[in-house]
């Protein structure tokens, strides 16, 4: 199921406001990101691909997502993909987020904290979702591989990002990736937690449009 933002929302006719939502909701995407690897309970299908690729050639997870965003978004070019303010922003912010929060947090000992730990990642990590496509200013280069590839095949987008994911876990796994229940109950809780908060964090359309027109009318 496709994420969008739509549902009520509240109003931020200010660019700032916007800006600011964005840059919080990707600092706070990649912390999350780094809480559910501090889990050690399986990683979400992506990260448990830069996992690998930090355990076969170096470089921390965190410089894997932003090498990895940065390729994907080379994807767009022949799909004629549009790239936003919050395309090259989760390039660059998410894994400098994530090592950043990787160097605070030490590993939980005791199952019951790394469950609470994984918990809290996906919880906020649903939360960093609404906000960064609720500021609407640009997909993430993953969101928008997904929507450029429904477009040219016509294919559905539930079956695109499946396809998508399923692909990225299994070479994650070869490469000796994290993946476990913390992988299976991201991927059930991620769409309804980021459902939720987009209804919540969603910048208006007359907004988002306006905005840029009343700067430069100013």
């Amino acid at each position: 199921m496709a994420i969008t933002a739509s549902g009520p929302a509240w109003s931020a006719d200010a660019p700032a406001r916007r800006l600011g939502q964005l840059l919080v909701g990707l600092a706070l995407y990649g912390s999350s990101m780094a809480l559910m690897l501090r889990a050690s309970l399986g990683a979400n299908p992506w990260d448990v691909l830069h996992q690998g690729l930090t355990r076969h050639l170096g470089l921390s997870v965190g410089a894997w997502v932003t090498i990895t965003g940065a390729c994907v978004l080379l994807l767009w070019i022949p799909l004629r993909q549009r790239p936003g303010v919050g395309t090259i922003g989760n390039v660059l912010v998410l894994g400098a987020a994530m090592d950043l929060t990787l160097g605070l947090v030490d590993p939980p000992s005791g199952l019951p904290a790394r469950v609470l730990l994984l918990a809290t990642g996906i919880v906020l990590n649903g939360l960093a979702t609404g906000l960064y496509i609720g500021a609407r200013l640009g997909p993430g280069p993953r969101d928008g591989l997904m929507t450029g590839l429904h477009r040219r095949t016509g294919r559905s987008l539930r079956l695109i990002r499946t396809g998508i994911e399923l692909v990225v876990l299994l070479v994650g796994i070869a490469l000796g990736g994290t993946f476990g229940v913390g992988t299976v109950a991201y991927a059930l809780a991620i769409g309804p937690l980021a459902q939720f908060f987009l209804r919540w964090c969603t910048v208006p359309v007359a907004a988002a449009a306006g905005a840029p027109e009343a700067a430069r009318k100013g």
